[in-house]
């Protein structure tokens, strides 16, 4: 441990940081002075991985990042972008921008990086399984002309992650496009449930190619406060994190309750943070038996979509208890539960689903949203929820099998390195010096929380300490009002923790 080094020891430390960080390239040792950090060794996780970060510019973004931009803007509005990434030379945990500076990234394009940057394993496959150029060239149809082998390939990739209860999986292209065809699912299944297994009517089929009734139902999917899934119409109705995902655009008339605000650190609050999640679950069975008996505004509630973890709302979490009565509520009301396990899915919050969290077994949700880390994107859900008749949830595409192909290596990777253990000792590990760091500069960082590496903690300077952290080689991402998250890969270990912790203690120092 750090803390039994000698004086002259830390002072060492401290002349070679001075040196390093007058050279602009950061790459200073690895063991904080300050923080208690252990003394780790780089993992072999990703063969080839750059050992720290290196900034070559005076500033960041760089001057060559700036020019491609300007160009780039002449064409596509990417001005949302934080800078230019060079691909192929960017490795593991790092990512190396167009001006050659080697960041640590914690934010992994917006949590969709599984296991970094150019795995060696990846790389084999794409040069030695003929199925990936076949697939790649030959992009199929699914629906009409799935490819001969497609069965094995579903074998070896969605078959091994498919939730308990659940049986088939409907692929897809995004995120948002899993929500939208989620809700879907979700009011075939509620309508099939009202004409109790009978076909539907002439006047049914006539009336909704017009949006008339009876053939479009007054039906609604309740969700959030805080929430975020996806900016399609249906998700974006959903959806209530942040006025620039909605402005201009109309949505449906759906209802909206209460997600629970706790109250940190948890175990002070036990008490207020029980009653506010009583307070926001009996909102939520009001919500949904009013629906069912009177005319409300929105229809009749026939799913409700909720995520593990509010992410982009400021990484809100809930208590399992919340989950736990959520399902009673739906179960007792027939209305789908379904879960948006786009962000926190694939062992990011140290389960491969956040939701085996929530102690329900083979109880869980009825339909289950996923892509980011996945590189697949679709829905799992319940026997009971396929729709009745083909071509009901269905498009040109129905997703991209070179992409199941690339799932089914992630997951070899995942079980062969063991990366739940990883996450689980690197988010234990981050939380607490994060929380260390908290209870010294508690102006400057509060309410540390997480699940795994799925770690956010918030702060009133959160601009400038993002922008802060850039400089010295750290790309992270925001959230909700002044939540600052961290979404590194499964391969993000103590090693790198320490290489993050060491440059958030120097920014915080200056801050």
């Amino acid at each position: 441990m750090l803390a039994n080094k000698t004086v002259s020891t830390a002072n060492k430390v401290n002349r070679i940081a001075k040196l390093s960080c007058q050279k602009r390239n950061f790459s200073t040792s690895i063991i904080s002075n300050k923080l208690a950090l252990e003394d780790v060794k780089q993992p072999n996780l990703v063969a080839g991985e750059y050992s720290n970060v290196k900034v070559v510019t005076d500033v960041l973004p760089g001057p060559k990042t700036k020019q491609l931009l300007d160009e780039m803007n002449k064409t596509q509005d990417l001005r949302s972008a934080h800078f230019v990434a060079n691909f192929e030379k960017s490795k593991g945990n790092f990512i190396v921008d167009a001006d050659d500076n080697v960041i640590l990234d914690m934010f992994t394009q917006i949590s969709a990086v599984p296991i970094g940057y150019n795995h060696p394993y990846l790389l084999e496959k794409f040069k030695n399984d003929s199925r990936y150029a076949t697939s790649f060239l030959n992009r199929p149809s699914l629906g009409i002309n799935p490819p001969h082998n497609y069965g094995e390939i579903m074998n070896e990739s969605f078959k091994r992650i498919m939730p308990k209860g659940m049986t088939d999986v409907v692929t897809l292209t995004t995120g948002a496009e899993a929500n939208e065809n989620a809700y879907k699912i979700a009011f075939a299944r509620y309508q099939q449930l009202k004409r109790k297994g009978k076909a539907a009517s002439q006047v049914e089929l006539e009336s909704s190619v017009y949006n008339k009734l009876p053939g479009t139902p007054h039906l609604s999917i309740l969700s959030f406060d805080h929430s975020f899934h996806g900016r399609s119409l249906g998700a974006l109705t959903a959806t209530h994190s942040k006025p620039i995902h909605k402005l201009d655009f109309p949505s449906f008339n759906w209802p909206m309750c209460d997600f629970p605000q706790l109250k940190y650190p948890l175990e002070q609050y036990e008490k207020e943070n029980k009653e506010e999640v009583d307070r926001c679950l009996a909102q939520v069975e009001k919500t949904i038996k009013e629906s069912h008996t009177t005319a409300t505004p929105w229809g009749e509630v026939a799913g409700l979509v909720v995520e593990p973890i509010q992410a982009e709302g400021g990484d809100r979490h809930a208590p399992a208890y919340f989950f736990q009565e959520l399902r009673r509520i739906t179960k007792e009301n027939n209305v789908a539960f379904i879960c948006d396990e786009v962000q926190t899915g694939l062992c990011a919050t140290g389960t491969l689903w956040a939701h085996e969290q929530w102690g329900l077994g083979e109880n869980g949700p009825d339909i289950v949203c996923f892509s980011k880390k996945c590189q697949a994107a679709g829905v799992f859900h319940r026997p009971e929820f396929k729709a009745d008749l083909p071509y009901r949830i269905f498009n040109t595409w129905l997703g991209d099998y070179t992409r199941a192909l690339q799932l089914g290596a992630i997951i070899d990777v995942i079980e062969k390195d063991n990366l739940l253990s990883v996450v689980n000792e690197t988010g234990d590990y981050l939380r607490k010096h994060l929380t260390e760091l908290s209870n010294r500069y508690p102006d400057k960082i509060q309410n540390v929380r997480g699940k795994g590496t799925f770690v956010a903690f918030e702060s009133p300077k959160h601009t400038e300490l993002l922008r802060q952290l850039l400089q010295r080689g750290v790309e992270s991402g925001n959230c909700g009002v002044n939540t600052i998250r961290l979404r590194p890969s499964l391969v993000f270990h103590k090693y790198h923790a320490n290489i993050y912790l060491q440059k958030l203690e120097e920014v915080l120092e200056k801050l």
